[in-house]
């Protein structure tokens, strides 16, 4: 978390917190929500603040909210925090993200808020990651009395561009997700809130959730399944006011692009340097004052006062300046610029072709040059880094020994870069089944390499990624493939770097086969985004500095860490990655509840064996409030043959020291395309 953050412990309001209130539901079923009021908002009524997510207000979140909720009940809002069915403390089972169940729900909690005397009948919904996901898709289904959104780190596109997919390739994500949401969803409520149901509703959840990654990997093009949720189907949709954030080491870079530049509703959006978290507790740093400006948002819509930030540039983005390859920047350097609208109409496109001498602004000869790159792995970084551990590429120089490379000339002047560069590739390849990694390196005078954007292609998705076709082995094709939005400065005397790979483990998983690539030279070519420095530029008003109030207080008995680390067995020649993301142990003062969370992650191949890719995940969490405690643990493999996936999984559910739940699956799914 940043450190130059300003803790705040007054606000203009005085505050009320209420742990525990439940929303009715038609059905019968009642959510848990905790709320953050002014104390005088029963006889001086306010607008109101949804944030409805699956993870835990009691402990999971209950930190991350303590800095965020209070903040906004202080400046004269209802902060309204619900955990949805199936999840925390309410009733019901979890089936899977974004069902129309989800929804439906919180359609009635938005109504249910808007009818309460606190509350001026106009509502507002936020959250980051799953939380902005579902306040795009509510917003999609227009109820009455939400008036406007803000959506952090999601996407408008559960296929394209989500922790499942990319570019068609099956993300190793995809399995820590399930891995993750298998581990929540098979946790206990807190008996102190559910009352003597606690225990049946455990066992209802243990029983009825199921292993959410066998139906993903039911859905290995983009169907109907992912289609549902996914707000691109429909722009037109939304119609309330959009605010939209995120950052260039998000997972989720490329959606508030198109949110831009499709969406006709009212909308403005920040897209900083920060990864998977909400600007004022964003890393890399720096912070900003994103709660201050929240509320100027929420005062426009909500309370109808002018606040000017509708007269400011619709969209501020973040151009980094060279940052050494760490895998845990404290910060990094760079500017906000602004812009009118997407694209951006500072930027034009500049091609410049992949010749057999280098990266050049005039096309070479065409020549083929072959690619089969090994499986080994490097530090890539996570698909979706958090921040909080050492989450970020390192040097590509390792990485690029195993790619074909192309590099640019010094580069005589800096230049900007704002937008997706695009790859278009004249290719063939031996086999049905491919995949292609593009990625674009910051190449400084002494040899080091930034990755400053990539992108992943599965072959087979080169037309379409709903209806895949195989290649024909020595047909030539010409493909696209795009690479994430970013905005990066290169330096003078730097050179830009494209790397092409026919593999990219363990972010994404492998083809079945080894397959060998023909890229032609000279006749190939990729454009980048270059923007031209604006007048606008330099009047641009700056963020305020980040503040927040007082965490929640806790006792850490057990501190929690990240670790990272690859073996590299010398005689068979298989390397692991091992991953450890352990929360510690802490208990919460005002519930006297303790937690304690650990997983591992297990990544392992053979360096010139795509069958012999192996992906594992281990959860064990434990609560515990005086002599009572509960523990779940569940395990997760992911293996694959050429023709299926293979999901062994088991899931063991304690209460003291007895097993009072087990239950194992062995899954077997065709690989379709992937």
């Amino acid at each position: 978390m940043p450190d130059d953050v300003k803790i705040l412990h007054s606000f203009p309001q005085k505050i009320r917190e209420i742990l525990n209130i439940w929303i009715p539901l038609a059905d019968g079923s009642r959510l848990s929500a905790r709320m953050w009021l002014p104390a005088d908002a029963e006889t001086h009524p306010v607008p109101a603040i949804l944030d409805y997510v699956p993870y835990r207000k009691r402990d999971a979140t209950s930190i991350r909210d303590s800095r965020l909720h209070p903040y906004f009940a202080g400046h004269g809002y209802a902060a309204v925090r619900v955990d949805m069915r199936g999840s925390g403390d309410s009733d019901g089972v979890l089936y899977d993200e974004y069902l129309k169940l989800e929804h439906d729900d919180a359609l009635e909690v938005i109504d249910w808020i808007s009818k309460q005397p606190w509350c001026t009948g106009k509502v507002g919904m936020m959250g980051n990651s799953w939380g902005g996901f579902n306040s795009l898709q509510v917003a999609a289904r227009r109820p009455p009395a939400l008036k406007a959104i803000i959506t952090s780190c999601s996407t408008d596109d559960r296929y394209a561009d989500d922790i499942h997919y990319m570019g068609g390739c099956l993300l190793n994500d995809n399995m820590k997700w399930g891995a993750n949401m298998f581990s929540h969803n098979s946790r206990p409520p807190d008996p102190e809130i559910a009352g003597p149901r606690w225990r049946e509703m455990w066992l209802e959840r243990l029983a009825g959730s199921g292993l959410w990654i066998g139906e993903w990997l039911k859905h290995q093009r983009r169907d109907g399944f992912w289609k549902h949720g996914s707000v691109c189907e429909n722009y037109a949709d939304i119609e309330c006011a959009v605010f939209a954030v995120g950052g260039w080491a998000d997972g989720y870079s490329n959606a508030i692009p198109r949110l831009m530049e499709n969406l006709k509703c009212p909308k403005i959006a920040w897209i900083g340097q920060w990864s998977h978290q909400y600007p004022h507790d964003a890393a890399p740093g720096p912070a900003v004052g994103f709660l201050q400006e929240a509320v100027r948002w929420w005062d426009h819509w909500l309370k109808d006062k002018d606040t000017g930030m509708m007269k400011e540039p619709a969209i501020r983005c973040f151009i980094q300046d060279y940052t050494p390859p760490i895998a845990k920047p404290a910060a990094v350097a760079g500017r906000f610029v602004p812009e009118p609208s997407w694209p951006p109409p500072s930027v034009s496109m500049q091609r410049f072709y992949l010749n057999r001498d280098g990266l050049l602004a005039k096309a070479g000869a065409e020549a083929p040059i072959k690619i089969l790159s090994g499986l080994t792995p490097g530090h890539y970084g996570r698909w979706c880094p958090h921040g909080l551990g050492p989450d970020m590429p390192t040097d590509q120089r390792e990485l690029d020994g195993n790619a074909l490379v192309f590099d640019s000339l010094p580069l005589p002047d800096r230049i900007e870069m704002l937008g997706a560069p695009v790859l278009d590739l004249d290719v063939e390849c031996d086999k049905p089944d491919a995949m292609l990694c593009v990625r674009l390196g910051d190449v400084t005078p002494d040899g080091r390499v930034s990755r400053a954007t990539y992108g992943l292609l599965n072959l087979t998705h080169r037309d379409s990624h709903e209806f895949p076709t195989k290649l024909v082995p020595g047909k030539r094709y010409r493909v696209q493939v795009k690479l994430n939005d970013f905005g990066q400065a290169f330096e003078a005397g730097h050179k830009i770097r494209v790397s092409i790979s026919t593999s990219y483990w363990p972010i994404a998983w492998p083809s079945p086969a080894n397959a060998t690539v023909t890229v032609r030279a000279g006749v190939s070519s990729i454009e980048f985004p270059v923007r031209r420095e604006q007048r606008a530029d330099t009047k641009l008003k700056p963020l305020p500095p980040p503040e927040r109030p007082a965490p929640l207080a806790v006792q850490v008995i057990e501190k929690g860490f990240e670790m990272r680390e690859i073996k590299r067995d010398i005689e068979t020649g298989r390397i692991e990655s091992h991953v450890q993301e352990n929360g510690g142990t802490i208990q919460f003062d005002d519930t006297g509840w303790t937690m304690r969370a650990c997983q591992d992650q297990y990544y392992s191949i053979l360096p010139h064996d795509p069958i012999s890719a192996r992906a594992e995940t281990a959860w064990s969490v434990r609560f515990s409030r005086g002599p009572w405690s509960a523990e779940t643990r569940t395990r997760t493999v992911m293996t694959a043959t050429a023709t299926h996936f293979r999901i062994n999984a088991t899931l063991d559910a304690y209460e003291g020291e007895g097993r009072i739940f087990a239950k194992s699956w062995n899954l077997e799914i065709p690989r379709d395309h992937v």
